[in-house]
Order: C-alpha cells, then structure tokens, then sequence
C-alpha cells in the first residue's frame, strides 16, 4: 500500500506538467499584442505603437514558447503564478482568498450527493419494479436531463426571485458586517464552521440559508446519477449466488442487503466518484456564477473571459493537484471497502 502511495505521489510532478503544458500552449494560441494586457496596470504606459513594441520585447512576449514556458515554470517552482488582473493580487493569493468559499460550496454538496443518493439507490433496488422504485427512476431522469444552469436560474428565479427565502452570495449584508468586526474571529473563513465557533448561531443560519439553493443547483444532477449507478449495482449483487445463499439459510433480509451486499454494491459506486467530483468541480464555475458566490469557480470565469492568462494557469494547477489527490483517496478506499483488493 506504501509502495503504491509513493508512486502516485511521484507521478504528480510529471501530471501537472502535462496540465501546465496544455493550458500554456492554448494560452500561446493568443498574440503577444493580446497577452501584453495581463503587464499593463496603467493605460498611460501605451503612448503609441512603439510603446507596445517595446512592451512585447521588455516581456519576452516574441520568445519562442518554450523560453516563456521556461520562464513561467520557474516562477512556479518559486511560488510565484504571477499577478492576477481580474483579482487584483498574486494568483496564490487571489486563489487562497476564494477557496473557502468554493470548498464550503462543495462539502456542503457532497452529503446529500452521496449520501442521499447511495441510500434511494439502495432503497428502489430493495423495492424492485415497485411504484417507489419507478417514482425515483423517472425523478433520475428527469432531474439528470436538465443542464445546471438551468435549474440554477429556475431556483433563482422561483426562491429568491418570487419568494423571496434563499438569497444569492454568502451572506446578507449585516451578517457580512458581523463576520467582517473586530469580535467575530475568522478561524477558517468557512462562515457555517466559524458561525459556530463563535458561538454566533444567527450567522450559521444565515450562511445556511445562502447554501441551499446553490448546494441544491449543484448536487441534484449528480444525485440522481449516483442514485442510478448504486441502484444498477446493488440489483446485481442482490442476484449473486452468495446472497441467495444467506437468504436461503434464513438470515434477516436488512442483515443481508446492509451487512453483506452494501459493500460488494459499493463497489462501483466509489468507481464513479472520482468522475462525480470532476463534474462537481465542473458545476461551480456555472454555479458560483448564477448564485454570485465569489469562489473558484467564479474566479476562473472571470480570468478567462478578461483574457488573464496567469490566473488560467494558476487555476488549472490547483484543480489538477487536487484532482489527483481525489482520485488517489478513490483508489485506496477500494482496499477498505473490499479486503480482497490489494493495491501494489
């Protein structure tokens, strides 16, 4: 287990430089003339065309790209992404200032996405070819066909909108102005964790309410996948020899489905999770966008759009780094649902 850890790990360097080398080449596809506006903070320094002329050679923008991508590597061994001109900071900054934002969005989707849809998947499978196994089938279906962004507007549009209940962001303004004072302590700028640290419970109920509708847009789709994956495979293992076995021997039908097929069941379950989490990461850009939530996802939109190549890149290594780290979690809890598999 060790030994397959460490070769992972070891695999990293040479992912993420195909990652950088594949966004920095599309980067690339841009003129200098284009990339040239990520280095000027001040209109006044573009005086005439010669100015621009000697901007592109001040900044090696006419190297070849391998020189660039050179310099831009040893930058990056340093810390250093460069400054982000649609966040106003150093990329590592701008990315730091966001993420709690971001990973609070996910976290706080990830329960219902797996748990809820583990347990209905388990429960129509129990229920086969009953009417509650065909109300959950037809709801799959039809919340996997609609695009996120369209059930993100219809929420918006009918909770906040009409309603009026669940507003966009994170917080109201006054709760912004609590979290922001000299008393309020900031321990993880995660504002449901904090709220309750500070023992200022009108704060987590603020920040809840502002969760709903975006964890809402955001698990659903991915629910009624999961939902229809662990169905699939527990419906298999249910037919299994073994299980017919326990069964015949007399052994209670909930010790049989939850003590001996929820695992084996599971097991393609954690397969997909990996790809869940791809989508997840996927769904926030269009998420934070609809629901103004100033995290990652919203960043990165914005760095493309503003042409802001440094933050792209930046952006891209991260969610690569922790997408392998995801999926090296996937790999190894293989080895803990089922002792049979050994990873070498």
């Amino acid at each position: 287990m060790l030994s397959y850890i460490t070769r992972r790990l070891l695999m990293l360097p040479i992912i993420l430089l195909g990652v950088s080398l594949l966004i920095f080449s599309m980067i690339m596809m841009l003129s200098p003339y284009e990339r040239l506006s990520t280095y000027i903070k001040d209109p006044a320094q573009l005086k005439g065309i010669d100015d621009v002329d000697k901007l592109v050679v001040k900044y090696g923008l006419n190297d070849p790209w391998y020189k660039q991508y050179g310099r831009w590597i040893g930058s990056v061994v340093k810390g250093d992404f460069g400054w982000s001109e649609s966040g106003g900071a150093p990329v590592t900054q701008a990315i730091k200032d966001r993420f709690p934002a971001t990973a609070e969005l996910a976290l706080f989707a990830l329960f219902p996405v797996i748990l809820g849809g583990i347990f209905l998947g388990i429960f129509a499978a129990v229920h086969h070819n009953d009417k509650w196994d065909h109300i959950s089938r037809i709801l799959a279906v039809v919340w996997w066909s609609i695009p996120t962004f369209v059930f993100g507007l219809i929420i918006l549009m009918i909770f906040y909108g009409t309603l009026g209940w669940f507003p966009p962001g994170r917080l109201d303004n006054w709760a912004m102005a609590v979290v922001q004072s000299a008393d309020f302590v900031n321990y993880t700028d995660f504002y449901v964790l904090d709220g309750i640290l500070n023992l200022d419970f009108a704060v987590v109920f603020n920040a809840i309410r502002h969760l709903i509708a975006p964890v809402t847009t955001l698990a659903i789709l991915w629910w009624a996948f999961i939902m229809r994956i662990t169905r699939s495979s527990m419906l298999e293992t249910l037919r299994k020899d073994y299980i017919r076995t326990a069964r015949a021997k007399g052994l209670n039908d909930n010790v049989v489905v939850y003590k001996h097929a929820v695992r084996n069941g599971l097991i393609p379950v954690v397969t997909v999770a990996g790809q869940m989490v791809l989508g997840l990461m996927g769904g926030l850009v269009i998420t934070e966008s609809i629901f103004n939530i100033r995290g990652l996802g919203h960043f990165m939109a914005q760095a493309a759009q503003q042409l802001d190549y440094p933050a792209v890149l930046g952006g891209a290594m991260y969610f690569g780094v922790l997408l392998i780290v995801i999926n090296l979690c996937v790999d190894l809890s293989y080895a803990l649902i089922d002792p049979r598999i050994r990873l070498e």
